[in-house]
């Protein structure tokens, strides 16, 4: 079994900036909800290299394995989530290792 790192960010619409206020304890409340959430951090950026690539929000999840990871993606909670972070979003990068 191998561990599946989720990681997520978001570059919000322009006015939309505070969105991740909203995304954040949603997001919280996922990790508690979906069976399979190892660990869950979420926020912005504080890396002072200045990298980010106008992406100003971003969280990462770590699975116990890929079925949860699987099993989290069609889950109603993250709908919710994901949902609410389009709803706001100018990009979004998604990347699994």
């Amino acid at each position: 079994m191998t561990q599946i790192t989720h990681v997520v960010l978001v570059a919000w619409k322009n006015g939309h900036e505070t969105a991740d206020a909203r995304v954040g304890p949603a997001l919280r409340e996922l990790g508690r909800s979906v069976p399979g959430i190892v660990s869950l951090v979420e926020g912005r950026s504080s890396s002072p290299e200045g990298k980010e690539d106008g992406y100003d929000y971003g969280f990462v999840i770590t699975f116990k394995d890929a079925s949860a990871r699987d099993a989290y993606l069609p889950h109603p909670h993250h709908q919710v989530v994901a949902g609410m972070i389009g709803d706001h979003a100018e990009r979004v990068l998604v990347f699994d290792v």
